[in-house]
């Protein structure tokens, strides 16, 4: 096999793979056999193509701090991005989908200039390529690698702008506009939208504001855009519910506008669709309206009814901010609620006791000691009166949670008066009339008070001797033996 082969000694051989313009000197005829010829031209072939690759690869890797570049446009001759020249390169170079991260950062020279040395040009360079992105990620096909891999490169330009740009030197920290209360935040969270441009917010890249008292949110961009006042400041001038189901008065009558915003609407969605608020009846546009649901007072007041039902934003957060303030006069409203309801009617039982034991806690040292009345500290109203109700007292009710809690309550206070201490054991009262049994309170179940002097008997004894009260009439006939003269005129 050896004998076929013509070596000349005096040629030394060629260690190491020569320039692709040296090919005619490897190929020489004479030198090598054909076989060995041809692997060595696709070894050349190989590194004329590797050194094409990385050369376009180069000159499309984008860097916002290469100042060498020219800024007045391409230049003649300059060879054109490598997803218009060579997309089949583009599509050979890529990676596994873990190195994808590395591929796309940003090919940042860190040798070039020492660190701190970042001015206004930089930014301006960051913002070009971040519109460039935008561009191609318009332009690529839909659902497609390059335009996800685009999509990477882009967040990771705008994480570079942030980190550049100090959002704190011009944006304050608290902001009042149309009576809200605005407030930075610093969350990162991408959950949020903002109530303006129905946009996501993303706290990582964008500045965004919550008002305090309404918890309205939106960007920064957007703040100077807000044409809706605080709900708060409607809660605080008009708390007071709308009592009509659903009052519709009409889209003509809406003249074809949002309720709100005045935008154009239609029921055919053209250019906006309508949307009905069933707590104001009014429409709304898909900016104002975003089928929020929630319970309207008006159906639970009348039907009974807690189905969640689709309004509007700011209804949503007017009905949110509403909801624990006691502003339902229930026997004035619809006073045969209570003829249908029994949850109701115990309710009511229960918290006219509670105001027959508030005297004892009052006037009892170790009660204010123990502060017993605080635990109805987030129902107020209950120690005020027993005919204002909150809505979310009679959500309570229809699911039987308030029920149980004040039924529990109920039985501590009436424990304390009558077992744990002796000076509210002192206060009961015994049965005038027939003068027997145990001592008497005026929150027991079996037992009459008197709505003059608040003298308490027993339940049958009262009834049967339907004559007056015999402490009133005492006190009526001391009454007038302290004041003869009034006896006798």
């Amino acid at each position: 096999m050896w004998s076929c082969f013509h070596m000349d000694t005096s040629v030394k051989p060629v260690l190491s793979l020569p320039k692709p313009g040296n090919l005619h000197i490897l190929l020489e005829p004479g030198r090598y056999t054909e076989r060995e010829r041809d692997r060595r031209k696709r070894d050349v072939a190989d590194e004329m193509e590797y050194d094409e690759r990385l050369a376009l690869f180069r000159q499309t890797r984008l860097n916002p701090f290469d100042r060498g570049e020219e800024e007045d446009g391409p230049q003649e001759g300059k060879t054109p991005p490598l997803h218009e020249a060579r997309p089949e390169l583009f599509s050979a170079t890529r990676t596994h989908s873990s190195d994808r991260t590395m591929d796309l950062g940003l090919a940042e020279d860190h040798f070039s200039r020492p660190m701190g040395s970042l001015v206004a040009s930089d930014i301006e360079q960051l913002k070009m390529a971040i519109e460039e992105c935008k561009k191609l990620i318009l332009e690529l096909p839909e659902h497609s690698e390059r335009q996800k891999d685009t999509v990477v490169k882009l967040i990771h330009l705008r994480l570079k702008l942030q980190e550049l740009k100090d959002p704190e030197d011009d944006e304050p920290n608290l902001r009042v506009l149309l009576e809200h209360r605005f407030s930075k935040e610093k969350s990162k969270s991408v959950k949020q939208t903002c109530d303006k441009c129905s946009a996501i917010i993303w706290g990582l890249i964008q500045t965004w504001y919550t008002c305090t008292g309404c918890y309205y949110r939106c960007h920064s961009k957007c703040m100077n855009l807000i044409t809706k006042p605080c709900v708060r400041s409607k809660v605080s001038h008009q708390s007071e519910y709308e009592l009509s189901i659903c009052p519709e008065i009409g889209l003509d009558r809406q003249d074809y506008r949002c309720a709100e915003c005045r935008a154009p609407i239609s029921l055919r969605g053209v250019p906006t669709e309508a949307r009905q608020c069933d707590y104001t009846g009014q429409y709304y546009c898909s900016t104002c309206h975003w089928n929020d649901t929630a319970i309207v007072p008006a159906r639970v007041i009348h039907n009974w009814e807690f189905e969640s039902r689709k309004v509007c934003r700011s209804s949503m957060r007017y009905l949110a901010l509403m909801i624990p303030r006691p502003v339902l006069k229930l026997k004035e409203i619809n006073p045969l609620l209570f003829n249908f309801v029994e949850e109701l009617v115990e309710i009511r039982k229960l918290r006219q006791d509670i105001l027959l034991m508030k005297p004892y806690f009052i006037t009892c040292k170790e009660a204010m000691e123990a502060r017993l009345l605080l635990q109805l500290q987030d129902r107020q109203h209950f120690v005020e009166n027993d005919d204002m109700y909150s809505l979310q007292d009679l959500i309570d009710i229809s699911s039987g949670r308030l029920s149980c809690s004040l039924t529990e309550i109920h039985t501590t206070f009436a424990k304390h008066i009558k077992l744990d201490c002796e000076r509210c054991q002192a206060k009961g009262f015994v049965c005038e009339l027939c003068k027997e049994g145990d001592i008497l309170f005026p929150f027991d179940s079996h037992t009459s008070v008197c709505h003059d002097c608040s003298a308490v008997f027993h339940r049958d004894c009262y009834y049967d001797n339907s004559t007056t009260c015999p402490r009133c009439a005492r006190m009526t006939e001391r009454k007038q033996d302290d004041f003869p003269d009034v006896k006798d005129a």
